[in-house]
């Protein structure tokens, strides 16, 4: 075998050795490639939870799985060194270690590559770089998601804020056409998905309709998202829209922020209105409108029956005869559209100020004549009803008084000669019960009877005495006949 032979075979096993080689290594490396994802920063408030959204990846991972008997997760803060003495070993779920924080909590499941990490009450020492690390026991994986490229994709941040950040409002300029439909969104993180922050609106539009929901951003962080809808409406312009995010956390009260947005709305003119002022017999006319943009509105004046303009801009200066002897109007216009305003038509003052007294004067005399009238019935009713109750108390009294009989045991008669007797019979006569004198009686005493008492009776009105004289004469009148 020549030399140049058995040298071609020798760079030929050198060849082959070197690509065995290569390929081994390849091999080897392949079998160990890992990454995980997070995010490279979260802003976690202070007293509230922050949350740490985490996936991995390792090569093979399902016949490693098998081959594990568990899977535990660790996270390092400030060294990705795992036995570095400047490191800190913050959660440890083999062993159960938490520390430098009330509590941690792995939500995520480490069997479907799930690393997500709950961190909560959070304070100010918490910011640090925090790195992960995962371990399949016995000694079937064991590695820190650190390598020495690409670090901020491997790692996350974690920055402790006493106030949260402001919400974001979109879009941040609105300005739009009247009647357009306007669709504005107001987002705020939130850290602590189990305390989300609540959105509220203020100075929003009539026709506003809103939505919120708690949604996840690319970077696997969460937000909370409120959507308004609404139709723009002239009414609605240079309206301060504002959107104010309130955070719920372990202290005495909750942290709320605000963003806040101008809202700017084209419209053509509206309200377009004459004002008419005079001094003397000189009579100005201005003309007002609201419009936007209103830089670039500009007046047009007609009179009543004619085409053509009598002048241009705000006001206009006439007579007073002028005024009197026609009707003005004038038109705004703008990029936007014109408006015509209503005929301005002159009002003496004098005039109006009768006016207003006339009508003044006949309001107040016809509520002096409701009110007099009202009193006037009032003490009619009131004197009817006294006089219904004396006359029926005087009646009922008449008539006690007429029905009243005095009984006596000897009365007097007359007799049918004219003569007057003594008789045991029962008569009646008028008395007064409460004139009834009970101190002076006279008794008499006989061998035949009982002993009688008569009662001294006083008359006091001259009707009565009338009365009784008269019923003495009729019942004479009667004894007569028979």
């Amino acid at each position: 075998m020549s030399s140049t032979l058995r040298t071609l075979m020798a760079g030929n096993q050198i060849t082959s050795f070197i690509f065995i080689s290569s390929v081994l290594i390849h091999t080897h490396s392949a079998d160990n490639i890992y990454s995980a994802v997070m995010p490279q920063t979260v802003t976690a408030l202070t007293g509230s939870c922050v949350q740490i959204p985490c996936t991995f990846n390792i090569s093979n991972f399902e016949d490693k799985r098998k081959n594990a008997t568990s899977i535990n997760g660790i996270w390092l803060k400030n060294k990705s060194q795992f036995a570095d003495k400047d490191g800190l070993i913050a959660f440890n779920s083999s062993k159960n270690i938490i520390r430098g924080f009330s509590d941690i909590q792995m939500t995520g499941d480490l069997t479907e590559r799930n690393c997500t990490t709950v961190f909560y009450n959070i304070m100010m020492n918490h910011s640090d770089s925090y790195y992960f690390r995962l371990e399949m026991e016995p000694d079937v994986f064991k590695a820190t998601f650190n390598p020495s490229k690409d670090v901020s994709s491997k790692t996350v941040r974690i920055n402790v804020r006493d106030s949260p950040q402001p919400p974001e409002l979109k879009p941040n300029d609105l300005t739009v056409k009247e009647e357009t439909t306007v669709n504005l969104s107001c987002s705020a993180e939130a850290p602590c998905p189990k305390q989300p922050p609540t959105i509220s609106w203020s100075n929003i539009p009539e026709s506003a309709h809103i939505t919120t929901q708690l949604q996840e951003k690319p970077d696997k962080t969460q937000s909370v998202f409120s959507y308004m809808t609404f139709k723009a409406s002239y009414k609605d312009h240079r309206k301060s829209i504002t959107c104010t995010a309130t955070y719920p956390r372990n202290t005495s009260d909750a942290s709320t922020v605000e963003s806040t947005v101008m809202l700017q709305v084209l419209f053509p003119p509206k309200e377009t209105r004459v004002i008419i002022t005079s001094v003397g017999t000189n009579v100005t006319l201005t003309c007002e409108s609201h419009a936007s943009p209103s830089n670039d509105l500009n007046y047009t004046w007609y009179k009543h029956g004619e085409e053509t303009p009598i002048a241009w801009g705000t006001k206009i200066n006439l007579t007073d005869t002028q005024i009197q002897t026609g009707s003005y109007f004038c038109i705004a216009q703008n990029k936007h559209g014109k408006q015509s305003s209503e005929e301005a038509q002159r009002i003496d003052e004098g005039q109006s100020g009768l006016s207003h007294l006339v009508i003044y004067g006949c309001t107040g005399g016809l509520l002096a004549f409701v009110l007099l009238s009202a009193v006037f019935f009032y003490c009619m009713r009131t004197k009817a009803s006294r006089q219904a109750r004396v006359i029926g108390s005087d009646q009922a009294e008449d008539k006690n008084r007429d029905t009243m009989a005095l009984y006596a045991n000897n009365a007097t008669v007359i007799s049918k000669n004219g003569e007057k007797k003594e008789t045991d019979d029962l008569h009646y006569g008028e008395i007064d019960f409460s004139k009834l004198q009970t101190g002076h009686k006279t008794k008499e005493h006989s061998n035949n009877g009982p002993e009688t008492e008569y009662a001294e009776l006083q008359v006091i009105e001259r009707k009565r005495q009338i009365n009784g004289a008269q019923q003495m004469d009729k019942l004479y009148a009667q004894v007569q006949k028979k």
